[in-house]
């Protein structure tokens, strides 16, 4: 049984907050929103929203007090306030922190070989870990985000212009999990407080590559997608220049050949999923995908 109760979330706007938002608000769970002062984003209006300055940290201590847990969604750029609220997590009497994971398995040291700016986020897991004796913690991994993925563009395929850049191919295996997913499994790993304290806990929709995803949309449009391949250090070198040049879309290219290139990165089955120690239904992509370009 869980001591679990009152969970507040962190940056809930964003693509992937809405979606834990909304399992939250179905669950058992007492749910509130921490919003910086200035934002302009918009809740449901059953939800309790605090804003506050982040930088304050007894001003974060106070909105924190009475939580029994914080979810942090917010965006990788912002992860240096994470210390702050863990801080301050700390002072207000929290059990569990959440923090900004939702992705690439940044344990890994060839990850963030190939994606510097996971260093950033390996830091804050550290320093949780550090803080093990006033705090618990549990990193969630997900590989990218299908359904948003697929919608977006991400994926490789470009729904709009029928045409899809796949890395090295596309043949390579890797996991990837729904937005609505994901939100489930945070609700469960709070439910199972002990089974998934001071860890990483990764879960997936399915196993796919990027072949096979091509092959469902020509399959469910009747469209035949140009496909062009990149190699994948071909890629990341472009992706270095770019952000030296100050633009920082390379990361995302850097994030793609950790996940889908031959370097084989992205496949969570191998580490070993907790869909089914948190209760998570199984998916089918090819529903998933119908789904999505239905609503394309």
């Amino acid at each position: 049984m869980s001591s679990i109760k009152n969970v507040i979330l962190v940056g809930a706007g964003g693509n992937l907050g809405p979606a834990i938002l909304e399992q939250l608000i179905a669950s058992p769970l007492n749910v509130t929103v921490l919003s910086r002062k200035e934002s302009t984003s918009t809740f449901p209006s059953e939800v309790k929203v605090i804003k506050v300055d982040y930088t304050d940290a007894s001003a974060l201590a106070s909105a924190l007090k009475g939580q029994d847990a914080v979810i942090s969604v917010l965006a990788t750029a912002a992860g240096a306030v994470q210390p702050k609220i863990i801080d301050a997590a700390i002072a207000a009497g929290v059990k569990r922190f959440i923090p900004t994971e939702f992705g690439s398995d940044t344990a890994s040291a060839d990850v963030r070989a190939i994606v510097p700016a996971f260093e950033g986020k390996k830091a804050v897991v550290d320093y949780l870990k550090n803080r093990e004796k006033e705090i618990s913690w549990t990193a969630l991994v997900t590989g990218p985000f299908f359904d948003w993925g697929l919608k977006v563009g991400f994926l490789g395929p470009n729904l709009k212009e029928k045409t899809a850049e796949v890395i090295d191919h596309g043949t390579a295996p890797f996991t990837a999990t729904n937005l609505a997913t994901i939100g489930k499994a945070v609700v469960s790993i709070l439910q199972h407080e002990a089974e998934t304290k001071n860890q990483y806990v990764y879960i997936s929709s399915f196993r796919t590559s990027q072949a096979e995803i091509v092959a469902l949309i020509e399959k469910f449009t009747g469209d035949k997608l140009t496909v062009t391949s990149v190699d994948s250090n071909e890629l990341l070198a472009e992706a270095a220049k770019k952000i030296q040049a100050g633009n920082h879309f390379g990361v995302f290219d850097q994030i793609k050949v950790s996940i889908v290139s031959e370097k084989r990165l992205g496949d969570y089955t191998t580490v070993g999923l907790w869909n089914d120690r948190l209760g998570l239904e199984k998916e089918d992509i090819e529903e998933t995908v119908k789904k999505v370009l239905g609503n394309a």
